[in-house]
């Protein structure tokens, strides 16, 4: 299959929809060969710092010398980063070859009475077959979406099951309750498995200890205790980490933002629990250089200074408040925002949030069905008495953007992931 039929055929949302349950990807995987049973998998789930975490243990993991898949969502700018190896994306031609072996498979099933397999579960399987057959040593698997019924959760076994921070995110699927919501997280959680967990609340936190207990699951939390905050700034951090006789000093990351530093120690954390139960050889110098080298697209990233181009793909309540907390490390005379969202979002936070904050507005439309429109998210801003301009083409805003800033400002672009990665796309060819 070439390249651009494998994405048609992945990407072809209105046959194949969505489905919460593991039934489907089950027998997908059956007729593939069960690949993923070959893997030695670090399991990701939560509401944010999924794709930062994930790319902080496999820098760290591939420093000390192994081969690493990484398997992330969604994508910025072209499809194929959302499965890599040691940071390379899949080629064209391997993506294009397995689909083939995938959709054999799926039209199987249906010829079976089964449904067709949704765009998630074709994904996930190639990237398993991708894995298998590059004979990778570890495998860091984000979940797409809650955790227990997430076609990623197929998987068997793990060598551990790490839960990011947990907040309100996707209600309509997981919950309206945090307790709901860690409950759908936790799901991840395997019988005798080893599980570690960021700081989370008092109500969370109970029911990740209840399902690792029902589990019989080892669980540790990284504690905001073990970490000694030595400076933030615009360029990145500097902490201690210290837990028991586990002492890391002077570590360094790039990554903006206070939130950055609470996932570097949840990989960490990570790192040290697999080390001392002899299933990972890693040494602390690998993972000072881990950290230091990792960056992810789109979160806090500063694409062009003088003046500050910035984009940040924060699109739920605890984002856009680290969001808004993060920007306190820059210094600039006026903040240019450019925003657009998503309609199922919590936007009335967002504004509510974001707004105050910015001098001068200019708000475009996500590429996309669900999209707010450009006119409905203007007139709640204008409520805040703002200066607000209308793009609705994402380059047209960036332009305004640029022309209404002098180069002691900061633009900042966000609201969702789907809008920055073409920002991205269209800033870089400035």
């Amino acid at each position: 299959m070439r390249y651009e039929d494998a994405l048609a055929y992945i990407n072809d949302k209105e046959k194949f929809g969505s489905r919460l349950g593991l039934d489907s990807i089950g027998r997908l995987l059956e007729l593939l060969g069960n690949p993923q049973d070959d893997l030695k998998i670090i399991h990701i789930a939560g509401t944010n710092g999924k794709g930062s975490t994930s790319s902080y243990l496999a820098n760290c993991i591939m420093e000390a010398g192994y081969s690493v898949g990484i398997f992330t969502s969604p994508y910025l700018e072209r499809f194929n980063e959302r499965i890599q190896i040691n940071g390379v994306d899949i080629p064209d031609e391997d993506l294009g070859n397995i689909t083939s072996l995938v959709k054999i498979a799926a039209d199987q099933m249906v010829k079976e009475g089964m449904e067709h397999p949704t765009t998630f579960e074709i994904v996930t399987s190639i990237a398993f077959i991708y894995y298998k057959e590059k004979n990778v040593d570890y495998v860091v698997l984000e979940v797409g979406l809650g955790g227990r019924f997430d076609s990623t959760n197929i998987i068997k076994s793990s060598m551990a099951s790490v839960i990011t921070t947990i907040d309100f995110d996707h209600i309509k699927e997981l919950g309206d309750t945090l307790e709901k919501i860690a409950y759908q997280k936790a799901g991840i959680i395997k019988q005798n498995g080893l599980v570690i967990s960021y700081p989370q609340r008092p109500e969370v936190r109970r029911v990740l200890e209840t399902v690792a207990r029902d589990k019989n699951a080892d669980i540790f939390f990284t504690e905001i205790s073990d970490v000694d905050i030595i400076e933030e700034s615009e360029f990145g951090s500097i902490f201690n980490y210290q837990r028991d006789e586990d002492i890391m000093k002077n570590i360094k990351i790039s990554m903006i933002g206070q939130y950055q530093i609470y996932n570097a120690s949840l990989a960490i954390t990570t790192l040290m629990m697999l080390r001392k139960k002899g299933i990972l050889d890693i040494k602390n110098d690998h993972i000072l250089k881990g950290l230091l080298k990792t960056r992810w697209k789109g979160r806090l990233e500063v694409l062009k200074r003088e003046p500050i181009f910035l984009i940040d793909g924060a699109h739920n309540v605890q984002g856009i408040d680290n969001l808004k907390k993060a920007l306190e490390l820059f210094e600039y005379r006026n903040l240019i925002l450019g925003i657009g969202i998503l309609k199922d979002k919590d936007v009335d936070h967002m504004i509510e949030t974001l707004i105050p904050l910015a001098d001068k507005v200019v708000v475009t439309e996500v590429n996309m069905p669900r999209k707010l429109d450009a006119d409905v998210l203007a007139q709640k801003i204008e409520k805040f008495h703002k200066e607000v301009y209308v793009k609705r083409d994402i380059k047209e805003a960036i332009d305004k953007a640029i022309s209404i800033s002098n180069k002691d400002d900061l633009i900042l672009f966000g609201g969702s992931l789907y809008l920055i990665g073409e920002v991205m796309t269209l800033v870089k060819l400035l």
